[in-house]
């Protein structure tokens, strides 16, 4: 995923090396590669679950055995992404951080596709989760160092749509790649992308000396700057309300009576929306970052609980979708931007924090939906959703001061 989006003018002006802050130009070559390794990250994490059965076919072991190729990644990410990226950070330049990555991604599915036993192929997924705990916590703040700091919310938007092209066409079209040939050579395509990138980041992202970074990690020091913890705790909201109803879509689907084509359909629904979602978060987050993250949540919330009520018919559900789609891709900008900026001197470490969260909220997310689903039956789990996306709001409300404060042409109460 996967699983699985602006700093203060005077943080991030400090650090970037080569741009004036007012500059409206933006670096698209090395954004576009930043995008390509946000795609290969959310691919990598995704695609075991739609090659579960040749998996464990081939290996011999139970489909819910092979689970612990998507359970070890996530847990992997957990432990590591904090102390690595306060050790790695403050030892090595981002971008050779952000290559090694890459690398390092490549390898993990090689790895993971010549292994011939779980074991192996565990290993070689922990490697996976390394890295893609690595790429979150660096590259947001390596984004933040090479743009303008008026431009944030449009990088943001172009590094962040790789997330939503993962979902809605990497892992759909490497499970094809899979059904068509095997699942390894699915993962060693994609490990072929990844060196491909590894190649294009060398030679097109800028390079920032340590020197440029204005402060050494502390997440002690963030957890104390104003509007981190909010952030931290609002935004993984989101995404433990996402996974709680994405995670049973297919059991939500066949308990409102429609067929399993409308399965299929929606998880396409969700991530082409999310494209929309994140070019509208574009717009909008450097001007208007405030009012349009609250009347997205606020969507978000409202579209959760009218799926019981308006998506038994596929336009019904097609809508209900969309809305949720986009937006939890514009939620991913907003939050990104937030949490650098609240986390200010420290916004790396606070970045660092929420990917912590984000994987915790993803994790529990999918356990709570189980829950749902076990107490209240499929039909209501997207009720059970809008619980904590409507928490994630009253939160955004209340931090009008630090988490969320108006952005410059916001004005108003709200």
């Amino acid at each position: 995923m996967a699983a699985k989006t602006q700093p203060t003018a005077t943080a991030a002006s400090s650090a970037r090396p080569s741009r004036p802050a007012g500059s409206r130009n933006l670096p698209w070559a090395s954004l576009v590669v930043l995008a390509a390794l946000g795609f290969t990250a959310v691919t990598t994490e995704l695609l075991p679950s739609g090659l579960l059965p040749q998996i464990s076919q081939d290996l011999h072991v139970q489909e819910s055995t092979v689970g612990s190729l998507t359970a070890g990644y996530a847990g992997v990410i957990v432990v590591t992404a904090l102390p690595l990226s306060k050790f790695l950070g403050a030892r090595v330049p981002r971008k050779q951080l952000l290559v090694g990555v890459v690398f390092l991604f490549a390898l993990s599915n090689v790895l993971l596709a010549a292994s011939p036993v779980l074991a192996l192929a565990v290993a070689a997924r922990l490697l996976g989760g390394i890295a893609h705990g690595l790429l979150w916590s660096t590259m947001a703040p390596y984004v933040a160092k090479i743009v303008p700091a008026d431009s944030m919310g449009r990088a943001m938007a172009v590094v962040f749509s790789g997330n939503s092209i993962a979902m809605a066409a990497g892992a759909p079209l490497g499970t094809l790649l899979g059904g068509i040939m095997s699942w390894r050579a699915s993962f060693l395509v994609l490990a072929g992308v990844a060196a491909v990138l590894g190649a294009l980041a060398i030679l097109l992202l800028p390079a920032i000396s340590l020197s440029a970074t204005s402060a050494r990690p502390s997440i002690r020091l963030a957890i104390r700057q104003p509007g981190v913890v909010t952030v931290a705790t609002a935004w993984p909201l989101l995404l433990f309300a996402h996974f709680a109803l994405f995670t049973y879509i297919a059991l939500f689907v066949r308990a409102e009576a429609l067929p399993d084509a409308a399965t299929s359909l929606s998880l396409s629904v969700i991530g082409v929306a999310g494209l929309l979602g994140i070019w509208a978060a574009g717009i909008t987050a450097d001007r208007f970052p405030r009012r349009s993250l609250i009347v997205t949540i606020a969507a978000i919330a409202v579209a959760f609980a009218a799926m019981p009520l308006f998506s038994g018919t596929w336009g019904g559900l097609i809508t209900l979708t969309a809305v949720w789609g986009a937006g939890i891709g514009a939620v991913g900008i907003y939050n990104q931007a937030a949490i650098l900026r609240a986390g200010g001197e420290q916004g790396e470490a606070a970045n660092g924090l929420s990917v912590v969260t984000i994987q915790l909220g993803i994790a529990l997310g999918a356990a709570y939906g189980a829950i749902s689903l076990g107490v209240a039956g499929a039909q209501f789990v997207p009720l059970a959703a809008a619980i904590p996306a409507a928490a994630a709001l009253v939160m955004t409300v209340a931090g009008r001061r630090h988490a969320y404060p108006p952005g410059r042409a916001e004005g108003g109460r709200l």
